[in-house]
């Protein structure tokens, strides 16, 4: 015969489903940024932008052979863009807060890829093997990253800010003097010689990221590769050939004060 349970007064009946507390909804970039695609992406726009900046500002920086006036004047173009329509230095200003942020995106997305390849693979390849595919300048790019972002903050502690350059004749530095402050900056051995290594470091970096750029936005097609490769490859020493040539040519007295 069967017998009926009676149940404590004040008893609960038993949970069938599970309660979930409402979970606020990220947006759509949000929840793209999430993923390793994601991430990808934003590495490889940012990418864009950044290698964008670095040839712009190496042509600008040729009107050095051009003479100090020349140079000076280019300086000061670019605080006047746009202007009386804005301030004078706001369209600069802004286009330095978008590198920044374009800066900080790459280096976030970079560290965050990293984060997520650990996981995946909590143990290191065992065998030399695994080297094969990868090239010098894949396995080194958290590297000459961080030695290029190193000389990135050096360079605008060095002429932009003047913290660590030499001053002029009365004593003080004066941002207005851009010909003046590259030449006494890049006239030194050890200042040279880093700027020099650096730009060596960048060029590695660069030709394997733009290359890169194309698999991460899905343009990989083997049918491309040799004009990715040569695109990566002269781009990269285009970059590196303008911007060595300055310490080279105050070291040798071709531009001096």
């Amino acid at each position: 015969m069967a017998q009926t349970i009676t149940r404590p007064s004040g008893s609960r009946e038993p949970v069938t489903g599970t309660a979930l507390s409402p979970r606020k909804k990220r947006s759509f970039l949000a929840d793209l940024y999430s993923t390793a695609v994601g991430k990808k992406y934003v590495m490889a726009i940012s990418g864009i932008a950044l290698m964008g900046f670095v040839l712009f500002h190496m042509i600008g920086n040729l009107k050095m052979y051009f003479g100090a006036y020349e140079l000076n004047h280019y300086a000061e173009f670019l605080k006047e863009l746009l202007y009386p329509l804005a301030p004078k230095g706001a369209v600069l200003w802004i286009l330095r807060g978008g590198l920044l942020a374009m800066l900080v995106l790459h280096l976030h997305a970079a560290w965050s890829l990293t984060v997520m390849n650990r996981h995946a693979r909590p143990v290191k390849y065992q065998s030399p093997r695994d080297y094969e595919v990868a090239n010098f300048a894949s396995r080194t790019m958290r590297y000459s990253g961080m030695i290029v972002l190193s000389f990135l903050i050096w360079h605008l502690l060095d002429l932009t800010f003047g913290v660590v350059n030499t001053v002029g004749a009365d004593g003080t530095f004066v941002r207005e003097e851009v010909y003046q402050n590259v030449v006494r900056s890049l006239g030194r051995w050890p200042i040279a010689a880093f700027y020099i290594l650096a730009n060596l470091l960048l060029g590695i970096h660069l030709r394997h990221g733009a290359w890169s750029i194309f698999q991460s936005l899905g343009w990989n097609n083997p049918r491309f590769n040799a004009w990715r490769w040569a695109f990566a490859t002269g781009f990269a020493a285009v970059v590196v050939v303008g911007n060595v040539s300055f310490p080279i040519a105050v070291l040798l007295g071709i531009v001096k004060v």
